[in-house]
């Protein structure tokens, strides 16, 4: 499952980093690029565990 979870791992996280950089960008802050790292980075550590659910939630792969 931990191969499974490598895997899918660089596709979650540029999809959340991505989606937090755009809500952040779409409010509008006048804070500079510091509101824009923390989303990215906070999107980043979520992206660990949402990869290992997703990775088990495969038929298959979570029965070992």
């Amino acid at each position: 499952m931990l191969k499974i979870a490598l895997v899918l791992f660089p596709m979650i996280a540029t999809t959340l980093m991505g989606i937090a950089v755009i809500a952040v960008l779409t409010m509008d802050l006048q804070a500079g690029m510091q509101p824009i790292a923390i989303a990215a980075l906070v999107a980043f550590v979520l992206s660990v565990p949402a990869s290992w659910f997703i990775a088990r939630q495969i038929p298959g792969v979570g029965k070992t």
